[in-house]
């Protein structure tokens, strides 16, 4: 049986790729902010310490074994540049934490936790079409924030492969969740759909489909790939 870390799992993408998974046979341990399920642990990336305490109690949970981390938690929220400059700071530092160094500690955690026991494991990491193109002037420190992920994916690929820890990456362009639709709402709405040649957004149910296939089933040899699934919106 799989064992499996996902942050983020209450809705959206998330809840997705937690349901997909199941459905596979792999025991999922989810994170959100807070909850009141057994099969999720509370964990607020904001703050510093809980990171570690989620990773300690999921271990707890899953017996003293994991197989696979997703970074899949996220926040995005605008950030104008017109605001005061406290609020502007802590904007950014807030959505670097939860995007950036809160999926760092993570997989610190994880490949000390495979390297000790001498056993494979994997990392997936989701994170946006952002990190490739940018994203609006509200969105820097989003776009940042992901960019960062990327660079951090390709360097555990990198470093780990011969170790047989296989790092993936998922970028998502919109995807039809509560997170972008406001986000839609705010650019005009169906506008923005012209510079998505499919002509809609993605499900929450195709980016489950890839995380759950970099999880179980991508060859090692693509250990280090980013998967783009932005309805050709941004063409590598």
């Amino acid at each position: 049986m799989t064992r499996i870390l996902l942050t983020g799992s209450s809705r959206g993408i998330g809840a997705a790729a937690k349901t997909s998974l199941e459905a596979r046979g792999a025991t999922v341990i989810g994170q959100a902010t807070s909850s009141d399920t057994t099969d999720t642990v509370p964990a607020d990336f904001c703050e510093p310490f809980a990171p570690q305490e989620l990773w300690q109690a999921a271990l707890a949970r899953a017996g003293g074994k994991i197989d696979v981390l997703v970074n899949n938690a996220g926040l995005f929220a605008p950030n104008p540049i017109d605001r005061s400059d406290i609020e502007w700071l802590d904007a950014w530092e807030d959505t670097m934490r939860i995007n950036l160094t809160a999926s760092a500690q993570l997989s610190r955690f994880a490949i000390k936790h495979w390297r000790a026991r001498g056993c494979e494991g994997r990392i997936v990491h989701v994170a946006s079409r952002a990190g490739h193109r940018g994203d609006s002037p509200a969105h820097w420190h989003y776009a940042a924030s992901k960019g960062g992920m990327l660079a951090m994916h390709k360097s555990i690929a990198r470093a780990y492969a011969h170790e047989g820890i296989y790092s993936f990456a998922i970028t998502p362009g919109f995807t039809d969740t509560s997170m972008a639709g406001d986000y839609l709402e705010s650019r005009g709405g169906d506008g923005l759909l012209a510079d998505i040649p499919l002509g809609r957004v993605a499900e929450p149910e195709e980016i489950a489909k890839i995380i759950e296939f970099c999880a179980l089933d991508a060859p090692p040899s693509m250990t280090g790939a980013t998967l783009d699934a932005n309805g050709a919106s941004y063409v590598r």
